[in-house]
């Protein structure tokens, strides 16, 4: 045995011996409790929609999507048009922007890009994966690219609802990940969000960091300058009524609800007095209540 061993009295002991090493023994195994669990294997061929989780690290089949035909959105033909091209681009390995759908709410932007996703698998089947992030989960943005990094399949995240409070940081995790860092956005990941503030951020906190800083204009400008990584913007306003009507009228058809066109209009107009506002939300609605009314079964 080395002479230092027996030179140390705890060693040199064997009773003494044994209880350090069941101490250790302890000790190493309270550590491995501790320590997080490893991450499961990522198999993005087990669905095409998945929702993101970030404790423990692993991503949750989605077996079914809720989402509405993208021919069943009125009044985003301009919208409809840009985001789908661009997500077939990038399906197809060709550059593609980040996107952000931004404007009322209800007004189809997160139906948009679920809709985008079904249709480029239907043209090109499997080849577009949906991840679901929750705003709350947006700094583990960076521990989900990792995940997806060099996976085969093409990947596009959603943050549905996207925007930023006071003294909240998490908008510098993602503005690094849409610069790319040194390692650069993963090839086969794409971003979408949405948000009901064009620049992710209520309107009186830039106003309160212009009125208190020296320079105004380099008070906001690390904020503001976040919605500027996306390189595709796409406004939503609230709709007239004849596309509220149309809207209302191609999911009656859609649905095949036995409902003449006037009782349809009328029920609608109804409807948005009583909801005080005309939008696809409010249609879908206004659909749901017509078709329990008779007796038909929603999908």
């Amino acid at each position: 045995m080395d002479d230092r061993v027996m030179d140390d009295p705890v060693m040199a002991d064997p009773v003494m011996a044994d209880r350090a090493l069941a101490l250790l023994t302890r000790l190493t195994e309270a550590l491995e409790r501790l320590a997080p669990a490893p991450s499961p294997p990522v198999d993005l061929h087990a669905a095409d929609a998945f929702v993101w989780q970030p404790a423990p690290a692993h991503l949750v089949p989605v077996a079914h999507v809720s989402r509405v035909d993208i021919g069943l959105l009125k009044g985003v033909e301009q919208q409809k048009g840009i985001l789908l091209e661009n997500t077939l681009r990038f399906v197809r390995g060709l550059p593609a922007n980040n996107a952000m759908l931004w404007g009322a709410r209800g007004n189809g932007k997160s139906s948009l890009v679920k809709a985008v996703h079904a249709e480029a698998n239907v043209r090109a089947p499997g080849c577009l994966v949906l991840i679901e992030i929750h705003r709350e989960d947006i700094r583990s943005l960076p521990a989900l690219l990792n995940l997806l990094r060099g996976q085969t399949r093409r990947c596009m995240i959603l943050c549905d609802d996207l925007s930023f409070e006071k003294e909240d940081s998490d908008y510098k995790a993602l503005k690094s990940v849409l610069d790319g860092g040194i390692e650069g956005r993963p090839d086969n990941v794409l971003f979408y969000a949405t948000s009901n503030r064009r620049h992710l951020m209520p309107r009186d906190m830039i106003e309160n960091e212009r009125s208190t800083a020296i320079n105004p204009s380099e008070a906001i400008e690390e904020k503001v300058s976040l919605s500027d990584r996306f390189g595709i913007w796409l406004g939503f306003h609230n709709c007239d009524q004849a596309t509220y009507f149309a809207m209302v009228e191609g999911y009656a058809e859609a649905m095949k609800l036995p409902i003449s066109v006037e009782d349809l209009r009328a029920k609608a107009v109804e409807w948005s007095v009583t909801r005080g506002a005309r939008s696809g939300r409010v249609a879908w609605q206004c659909i749901q209540d017509v078709a329990g009314q008779l007796g038909s079964v929603a999908w």
